[in-house]
């Protein structure tokens, strides 16, 4: 057995130790005694276990040392040191390939240094191998279990020392021959410099900045004018003195008397801070602040789960005995949180099963029996807080977020659900109008028939209304910028084969010797690192599907779409085993 695969038990077997010892001091011998809970535990063990196969068959041997390789098959560049990145670059010098990674940032990771720690993946990590070497120790690994591994894979691969930290990439572009060299042994090869850099030449450059980059602060009126920009400087200015981590992000934005307030113009002057901001040590709440979450995607539901785990809600202070809140939340008064909910996204639950079977609808599409997951989610995840479903939104037609706890911090009043559109800041907190008729928009409720404790949980604004939401602290789950590909030649992407019109990993159709990978797609349901890009054929196959043919698509569909690249080229059939399971090339001795 692995070690990590060791690693993976341990970790959970002191979980369970640990909650076992606490619904002991809390008396709450129902969940102590649970036999779900105890077979929940040698479910997780299965789950370990059941991967050192998939190790053992599929894992490509990585280097024997970290000394440059003899015989390489060619020099790889990759843009990006996340998940994709780490991935491609094992997998490239697994098969005998020189790699280079390129990272702007001071340290591994990529998107997975800047969410918060209750953050986990959106599908299940069987789907999410990003490496046959992986070994998960659950379904939904949370985020310091997934840079674990991505940590693990670099260093067994010896990357470490083929990674070059706080370098931006401004430029790839095709390299000159040599003097006295035109490269007449291949003169149809493609080779690349990265920055201007003549002297370190690349057969091949993989792109795999993903799809999230910079925090997105919005700009509302009511908010401080440099609101966001502080926070590039303060995070330029640590990167020269020291290397920022998933523990130590920059200090939350806060407004000041002295810029805010330059005018009779009424302005929110308490703190506001992006969602990515969660985790810092220098973001604490004292107890009984109104934290207002604007919006609710994943962000969003994520944002409201940190903040409920590591302070809880104000209701749970008022339900508390007064043995507990005079021991273990004595330094705790809770939070009174409300999100503000521009539209509605489907929530589906962080369930292996039922994960896998949405994601194995071929078609990639909202089709005629969608319906029946609808109606199954509605009356099953949804029970308690139906009117919570997208009304017109279907569940193939958009990116659903995986959580299992927010409907039941809304079902229980642990959290305020809020329908509007927030239009402008003031120094008590965010003015809401009724939002404008949009797709996932929910059909409005009246507020008596969904309170909970006495309080309204779920909440529409009416048209032609505003209301004030109260405010001391304000979160901004607005997501993440798009990173960018500029510095890719134009030449390679001709007009209607830009991004996003690609599949999730394709080649540019003008040199296959550019690869992008989850740098591209917007929309899927269980989706991994495959594709093909044959955009005609699917414009014409998806045509008039909501978001366009590329704009969403589920695991399933991607695989027939591999296979079936190789039925319509049986020529292709013979490396079939090599792109699927990546056996039969190896790094030469």
């Amino acid at each position: 057995m692995s070690s990590r695969a060791i690693q993976a038990i341990h970790q959970i077997t002191n979980e369970y130790v640990a909650h076992s010892e606490k619904c002991f001091r809390r008396r709450e011998l129902f969940s102590l005694l649970s036999p779900i809970r105890f077979f929940g535990l040698i479910w997780d063990y299965f789950y370990i276990l059941a991967q050192l196969p998939i190790v053992w068959f599929f894992k490509a041997p990585p280097p024997k040392t970290a000394e440059p390789l003899k015989k390489p098959r060619g020099r790889i560049a990759v843009i990006g040191s996340g998940v994709t990145g780490v991935s491609s670059a094992a997998h490239a010098i697994s098969h005998g390939f020189e790699v280079v990674i390129f990272e702007a940032k001071p340290k591994l990771g990529g998107i997975w240094l800047d969410v918060n720690s209750t953050s986990s993946l959106q599908l299940n990590s069987l789907l999410y191998r990003f490496h046959p070497a992986v070994i998960w120790s659950r379904a939904f690994p949370l985020r310091d279990e997934i840079l674990g591994e991505i940590r693990r894979i670099w260093k067994e691969y010896h990357l470490d020392t083929r990674t070059r930290f706080q370098t931006e990439i401004k430029s790839v572009k095709r390299a000159s021959p040599p003097s006295g060299d035109s490269w007449d042994d291949d003169p149809d090869r493609s080779r690349w410099v990265i920055n201007d850099a003549e002297d370190d030449v690349f057969d091949a450059v993989i792109v795999t900045v993903g799809t999230c980059g910079e925090p997105n602060w919005i700009k509302l009126p009511g908010m401080s004018e440099t609101l966001g920009e502080n926070l590039k400087k303060k995070k330029k200015k640590k990167r020269k003195n020291q290397s920022p981590t998933q523990d130590r992000p920059p200090s939350p934005e806060t407004g000041n008397a002295d810029h805010d307030h330059r005018g009779s113009e009424d302005k929110f002057t308490k703190a506001i801070v992006h969602s990515s901001q969660l985790d810092s040590p220098a973001f604490q709440l004292k107890g009984g602040e109104r934290v207002v979450v604007i919006g609710s995607g994943a962000s969003g539901v994520e944002a409201v789960e940190t903040l409920l785990d590591k302070y809880g809600s104000v209701l749970d202070y008022q339900d508390a005995s007064s043995e507990e809140k005079d021991s273990e939340k004595k330094q705790k008064k809770g939070a009174d949180i409300t999100v503000i909910a521009r539209n509605d996204k489907w929530i589906i639950p962080r369930n292996i099963f039922f994960d896998t079977c949405i994601a194995g609808q071929p078609f990639g599409r909202e089709m005629p029996l969608s319906f029946l997951w609808e109606s199954f989610l509605r009356h099953w995840q949804y029970a308690g807080v139906e009117e919570l479903t997208p009304s017109n939104l279907g569940i193939y037609e958009s990116t659903p977020v995986v959580n299992d706890e927010f409907l039941k911090h809304v079902r229980t009043g642990r959290c305020h659900y809020v329908r509007g559109e927030p239009t402008r800041l003031t120094s008590e907190g965010v003015i809401v109008h009724a939002r404008k008729p949009k797709r996932g928009a929910g059909k409005p409720i009246k507020q008596e028939e969904k309170a909970t404790n006495g309080q309204v949980t779920v909440e529409e604004i009416p048209e032609g209304e505003e209301k004030l939401i109260p405010a001391d602290v304000i979160v901004l789950a607005t997501g993440y910028k798009k990173p960018t590909i500029e510095f890719l030649p134009d030449e390679l992407f001709p007009e209607g084969y830009q991004r996003p019109d690609l599949y999730l990993q394709n080649f540019s159709t003008e040199d296959w010797s550019v690869l992008m990978t989850n740098s591209a797609y917007q929309n899927a349901i269980g989706t991994v690192h495959i594709g093909i890009s044959w955009v005609d054929v699917l414009r014409f196959v998806k045509r008039g599907a909501t978001g366009g043919a590329l704009g969403f698509f589920t695991y399933m569909e991607l695989t027939i779409w591999l296979l079936l690249f190789h039925i319509f080229r049986p020529d292709r059939l013979r490396w079939l085993f090599f792109i699927m399971n990546g056996w039969g090339v190896y790094a030469q001795e």
